[in-house]
């Protein structure tokens, strides 16, 4: 049976092969192996459940929030196009799609204590939003990338992407779960010389389910802070020898 057209942009998003320079981000594993907090798989183990519970968490909210905004203003019918009506649950309530997306794109901002990380995520997602538009070009991602032209957010680049490339708001949020998560366990590998069969058990063993069980409106999005990576990105931002971006 042929993949769905859903199910084969999910795969595509979440491959870390996807040229939108996912690869080049270690997600704070990089300053953690330098400092000694992680040394080995148990340690790994340990800063992947506490990125995913976190960071992990508030990117699937932001991109499942993102995903069902660029439904809603692909619909026809202009008060299904406003997220924030009785067919949608956001809560921007503008009908003007740039206006909303600079609003979520602010939601996302205000949830990143570190400049550090700030400029990581708009650096990923706006070499994710160049990538998508040439796979699945769409009018969502065109109108993000004019509203926020200094690159969105990545959650919101996926979110976005992932409704572009025929994904449900569960699916971009299964995304941004897993992708938080798996440039630390990538880079570990690379770092640190690990098992990459064991690495790929510890991936396969944590809790994706339970930080995007919930739909997320705009009114109510999760802000679980995790200062440890905050301090870790900036300590590499200021480290001279590094082998990947953040």
């Amino acid at each position: 049976m042929p993949l769905t057209h859903g199910l084969a942009g999910l795969l595509l998003l979440a491959d870390s092969r996807l040229p939108a320079g996912g690869h080049a981000h270690s997600g704070g594993a990089e300053e953690a192996c330098r400092t000694g907090a992680i040394s080995g798989p148990e340690d790994l183990a340990r800063f992947l459940r506490g990125r995913l519970a976190t960071a992990g968490r508030v990117a699937a909210a932001l991109a499942w929030s993102a995903c069902e905004a660029a439904q809603a203003f692909s619909r026809p019918d202009k008060e299904s196009r406003e997220p924030g009506s009785p067919a949608s649950s956001g809560q921007a309530r503008v009908a003007d799609p740039e206006t909303a997306w600079r609003l979520l794109d602010a939601e996302a901002d205000a949830r990143i204590a570190s400049p550090a990380q700030r400029l990581a995520g708009r650096t990923q997602g706006r070499l994710l939003i160049r990538t998508a538009r040439r796979i699945w070009p769409s009018t969502a991602l065109e109108t993000l990338a004019r509203a926020v032209p200094d690159g969105a957010h990545h959650p919101i680049a996926l979110g976005v992407a992932a409704q572009a490339a025929g994904c449900t708001p569960d699916q971009a949020a299964m995304a941004a779960a897993y992708t938080s998560v798996t440039g630390a366990a990538t880079a570990a590998v690379r770092l640190l010389g690990l098992d990459p069969v064991t690495v790929h058990r510890l991936l396969a063993e944590l809790p994706y389910d339970s930080v995007i069980a919930e739909q997320h409106d705009w009114s109510a999005l999760p802000a679980h802070a995790a200062p440890a990576l905050d301090l870790l990105a900036e300590q590499h931002l200021r480290t001279e020898v590094r082998l990947f971006v953040s």
